[in-house]
């Protein structure tokens, strides 16, 4: 090849060079260009964001309903309604008797929990602002309503008294590590929740 054309070959790598002396010529080969980018379905936006198409799709058809009744156990629920059953395996479980007798099951969950623990919140008439959604006895409680020490209608909570901070369900206090108490604030029902249809007879 000869001195002169490793010369130039060293200076210009990336390019290529032909080289004087005719024995070889090199031209680096174009990139090609990458295809755009499709764009982004609705579902593939929600999976990204974290929710799935059916996590979305449970939220359609959600209703803001209210009921009135009194929490109870299951077993004290079939009960009444005259259904045997092994008390055992449903010792735990707290449903919504319903004015009209219905038996409505409670979804424990951040606010519904509570039913589940707090004996106080049970076996008394209660107001309960739920979610239900089609095709799902459960409910998911928003909202509990008692009687307070004045027969006054009044929303239920628990407070720290140290940090003012609400929760809603029996713990330490998740700042200071203390003590909570079971709080009643009469507020009024909410107007967007709409009165349970009578359980056909």
């Amino acid at each position: 090849m000869g001195l002169l054309g490793l010369a130039f070959w060293s200076l210009e790598p990336a390019r290529g060079v032909s080289l004087t002396t005719g024995l070889l010529a090199q031209e680096t080969p174009a990139v090609p260009a990458l295809p755009a980018a499709p764009a982004t379905k609705p579902e593939e936006a929600s999976a990204r964001s974290g929710k799935g198409a059916g996590e979305a799709a449970s939220q359609e058809g959600v209703e803001k309903v209210l009921y009135a009744g009194e929490v109870v156990l299951l077993s004290e629920a079939f009960r009444r309604r005259g259904v045997k059953s092994h008390a055992e395996e449903i010792a735990q479980t707290a449903v919504l008797y319903t004015t009209d007798g219905e038996i409505v099951p409670l979804v424990p969950d951040w606010r519904g929990r509570a039913l589940f623990q707090d004996e106080r919140l049970r076996d008394r008439p209660v107001e309960l602002v739920v979610n239900r959604r089609p095709g799902v006895p459960w409910v998911s409680v928003l909202s509990i309503y008692l009687q307070d020490e004045k027969g006054k209608r009044a929303v239920v909570d628990y407070w720290c008294d140290v940090c003012s901070i609400p929760m809603y369900e029996i713990k330490d206090c998740e700042c200071c590590q203390g003590p909570i108490r079971l709080r009643y604030r009469n507020l009024p029902l909410p107007k967007d929740a709409r009165p349970a249809k009578p359980a056909a007879k």
